[in-house]
């Protein structure tokens, strides 16, 4: 029987060695690392269908992360939006630690299979610095979620920083954590 390794403890004895070979880089200190995931959701048409009840949104984000998520509120007002300052206009959660390589087994292992008609992610989404954001509109993919207690779909935006200081080592570094990445024709 084979013993599981946690992704943190595969990063450093497996990963980490193979990035610094493949990177041709000098020092393992050097290696990017994934630092933090941010989890989003815009309640821009949600708010509007749902009587400013968001609570399900909360509640979803709980069951996804395992942390209680914060909300994010406008800064100013704009009447183009129908927002006014101090409006809770989104939720968030920020993922560290032991809680970020657990996400990213699940988001790897579990979500991405799950989505229809999945055919890889695209290499494109990265932000210049090594970044990667990937967007879902259903956030039903999610194991956690029984499509039984849905009461409306809502979009989820994860956002993945890295110490990464091109695209191309931050591409590298998620591929080694088994992205599944599109192969381009």
């Amino acid at each position: 029987m084979t013993k599981l390794v946690d992704l943190k403890t595969r990063f450093n004895k497996e990963i980490a060695p193979e990035l610094k070979k493949t990177l041709k880089l000098k020092n393992v200190m050097a290696v990017p690392k994934i630092t933090k995931v941010t989890l989003n959701v815009g309640l821009g048409t949600y708010l509007k269908t749902h009587n400013k009840d968001y609570s399900n949104v909360v509640e979803n984000l709980t069951k996804i992360t395992g942390q209680k998520p914060v909300l994010t509120k406008a800064k100013q007002a704009i009447s183009n939006f129908k927002t006014r300052k101090g409006e809770v206009v989104g939720i968030k959660v920020t993922l560290r630690g032991n809680r970020m390589y657990d996400f990213l087994n699940k988001l790897v292992n579990i979500t991405f299979p799950r989505v229809r008609d999945f055919r890889g992610i695209s290499p494109k989404a990265f932000d210049g610095q090594g970044n990667y954001s990937v967007g879902f509109k259903e956030h039903m993919v999610f194991p956690e979620i029984s499509p039984d207690d849905v009461m409306k779909i809502h979009g989820v935006e994860i956002c993945i920083a890295t110490t990464a200081k091109t695209d191309e080592q931050g591409l590298e570094l998620l591929k080694a954590f088994g992205f599944p990445f599109k192969t381009s024709k």
